[in-house]
């Protein structure tokens, strides 16, 4: 298995002196909100199996798309992790909410897929229209599925309405 008696570097270990990015925090069981803010609290952990205590350095950057506080308020959030974590708290909208930055990340995604894939494809006028209409509840993660999956699926060098899932031209 690899197990030693001395234990095996976690993620935080290995990411002490440097940073952590905890994805989806609000999706953290109950029970390990504890041992994390533990850690942010002592800034030391044990090992699981381990005995004794590693100090380490971390910060932490968390994500998530639930509202924290209500999930405080509603007993599924620990407020003392709350506020240990909302040190520089920042608010990115949904996509929906900034339309302006469709066209950029849009630009950004065809040149992303056409170095990755070694072709040269444009969007067409008319494709760029309904991406910047469209609601995108899928925000950033959604648009760039799309553009892949017109790159995946379009031959030719101009990416036009057909390539979009049905879904997308039906609003």
């Amino acid at each position: 298995t690899g197990a030693t008696k001395e234990g095996k570097a976690g993620l935080f270990e290995m990411a002490n002196d440097g940073s952590i990015f905890l994805d989806e925090i609000s999706e953290l069981p109950f029970d390990l909100q504890a041992k994390l803010l533990r850690v942010l609290q002592e800034r030391e952990l044990t090992r699981l199996g381990g005995t004794k205590s590693i100090k380490i350095d971390v910060r932490i950057i968390a994500a998530t798309n639930e509202d924290l506080l209500k999930l405080v308020e509603e007993g599924r959030f620990r407020e003392d992790l709350y506020y240990r974590l909302s040190v520089v708290p920042l608010v990115v909208p949904p996509l929906r909410e900034r339309r302006e930055d469709i066209v950029t990340l849009t630009q950004h995604s065809v040149r992303y897929f056409n170095q990755k894939y070694g072709l040269s494809k444009v969007i067409s006028a008319e494709l760029m229209d309904i991406l910047e209409n469209y609601r995108w509840p899928g925000n950033v993660r959604e648009l760039k599925n799309v553009i892949e999956g017109s790159f995946n699926i379009i031959r030719s060098r101009e990416i036009g309405l057909e390539s979009l899932p049905s879904y997308l031209t039906s609003h």
